[in-house]
């Protein structure tokens, strides 16, 4: 059923403009996605709601914008040129290729989907005097696949520390894990495949300097952190916020905007006192979920994931997880980062980056807590949440996105009911009053019904209709989407009615 869900997702993000597979006269380009007219604008929303939470209601917070390009030493310090690998395996048949941890998690999920349809089936059986945690701990079936997925899992995750590329295909073999495509065992060895994208800066072959398209947005942050410190005043605690691009050459690059090579990411670095670090951490783990509940799409759909496997550089990492029409997913992570970063480019560049600190009268090196955030995978997570299909009156259905409304890309559509009698000029003045507040549209063709279905669609909050009445009164009939009412009011009160509710400014005030 979800897998149909998100099939529909993927054709309404295409047949109502908000993305386009790239290059797609010339038949695409794998994994590289545009946005179209209404997905650039409810990205920019997305985006504007992450900036202002961070760096216009936190005074410790500023933001900065680094370029793609970045000198090539600092991926040496960074550990993205000798760690930044995924495990690479093939289907020998199927030709296919994966990667190794994630065929191992996929079997690990659907256990816990063989468990939870015991407990499921079990909680109808009993009703109300159901004991889960009884159940869970009882039952003999969940019993033996709990201890089958603990004994794969404490495996996978000592594989995954030791880099035991082996153990990993060991795993695959032993829990006989087949290709999708193929449906056989003839898997290769693993190995690693290096994810960042290399290119040659300068204009002669002998002089050409190899350079990579950035991985991630991080080090532009850490490389400017005395920059930012100094020119700011900045004391510490304090953060430094950055939005732009960043490439990965994924070895399966695949559902849809959620994993791709050229993607967008959201990222905060907050520099702390050493030995504070892991209440930073717990701090903003709890700051940036509340900024996610905030939306309204339901507590349940959210959880952390913390990390079997720590990166090299943290002592603290989770994940704030989304459940997807394809299971819950990684949307942000949240990140102990110590002092790695900042110690590794004073090591490598010779520069001495430290902070002094007045308060203790010494000189240290900040430890980081880093939120990160893919863009694109909380575009994905909008819609997901967002798309809604209903029935209304007798057997006609409708599909609505149920956006937040300070996230809508267009806030307020302008119906006159005729193409005719002034009709149409009443609306365009009604659109020219209000364009300069939020984001309006003017729509004449088709019956008003087939109007308001097309509104829905891309989750216009607001349709206001011009009719007759209109210009004997000023009076307009507005319709909500989500309860699809309608009332009459005056157009003078529009603004009012309709500021309050799409202003960001509302989305903000929950989060302090």
């Amino acid at each position: 059923m979800s897998e149909d869900i998100f099939k529909k997702i993927v054709s309404h993000c295409k047949e109502y403009g908000f993305v386009f597979p790239s290059s797609e006269i010339y038949d695409g380009l794998g994994a590289v996605y545009d946005y179209g007219q209404m997905g650039v604008e409810l990205k920019n929303n997305i985006k504007k709601y992450w900036w202002d939470s961070m760096v216009l209601l936190n005074e410790n917070v500023v933001g900065i914008d680094s370029a793609i390009f970045m000198h090539p030493t600092i991926w040496k310090a960074s550990g993205h040129v000798d760690a930044f690998n995924d495990p690479l395996i093939d289907n020998k048949d199927s030709k296919k290729r994966y990667r190794a941890d994630v065929l191992i998690e996929e079997y690990l999920a659907k256990i816990d989907d063989k468990i939870n349809k015991e407990v499921e089936k079990a909680a109808k059986r009993f009703g109300e005097s159901f004991d889960e945690a009884m159940f869970r701990q009882t039952n003999q079936r969940v019993l033996d696949q709990q201890a089958k997925r603990d004994q794969v899992h404490t495996r996978f995750a000592e594989a995954l520390n030791e880099n035991n590329l082996d153990e990993i295909r060991q795993i695959i073999i032993d829990c006989e894990i087949v290709c999708p495509i193929s449906g056989t065992r003839n898997w290769t060895d693993v190995r690693q495949f290096n994810l960042m994208f290399a290119t040659e800066m300068g204009s002669t072959a002998d002089g050409a300097m190899k350079v990579y398209l950035r991985p991630e947005t991080a080090q532009g942050i850490f490389v400017n952190f005395l920059n930012v410190q100094k020119t700011g005043r900045m004391k510490v605690p304090f953060g430094i916020a950055q939005i732009g691009k960043a490439f990965r050459n994924e070895i399966v690059a695949r559902q849809f905007i959620f994993r791709m090579r050229e993607f967008e990411q959201m990222e905060m670095q907050f520099f702390v006192r050493p030995g504070e670090e892991l209440q930073w951490f717990s701090k903003w783990k709890e700051t940036r979920m509340k900024w996610h509940k905030a939306l309204g799409f339901g507590d349940q759909k959210y959880r952390f994931h913390d990390h079997d496997k720590l990166a090299h550089y943290a002592n603290a990492a989770t994940d704030i997880e989304f459940e997807m029409p394809f299971g819950f997913k990684e949307v942000e992570g949240i990140h102990s980062r110590t002092d790695f970063d900042l110690s590794s480019h004073e090591k490598f560049s010779g520069k001495k980056i430290q902070y002094f600190d007045p308060e203790l009268n010494k000189s240290y090196t900040p430890y980081v807590v880093e939120t990160s955030i893919g863009v694109d995978r909380m575009f994905l997570t909008v819609m997901s949440a967002a798309y809604t299909e209903e029935q209304v009156e007798g057997s006609e259905s409708r599909v609505v996105l149920k956006f937040p409304p300070a996230l809508a890309p267009i806030k307020l559509a302008v119906l006159p009911l005729l193409k005719k009698d002034n009709l149409p000029e009443k609306a365009r003045e009604i659109i020219d009053s209000l364009k300069f507040d939020f984001k309006c549209q003017y729509d004449e063709k088709d019956s008003i019904g087939k109007r308001y279905r097309r509104q829905d669609a891309i989750g216009t909050p607001y349709c206001v209709t011009v009719d007759h009445q209109t210009l004997q009164d000023n009076t307009v009939t507005i319709r909500y989407r989500d309860t699809m009412e309608q009332e009459r009011v005056a157009i003078d009160k529009l603004s009012d009615i309709i500021s309050d509710k799409v202003s960001l400014k509302t989305l903000l005030k929950k989060l302090n």
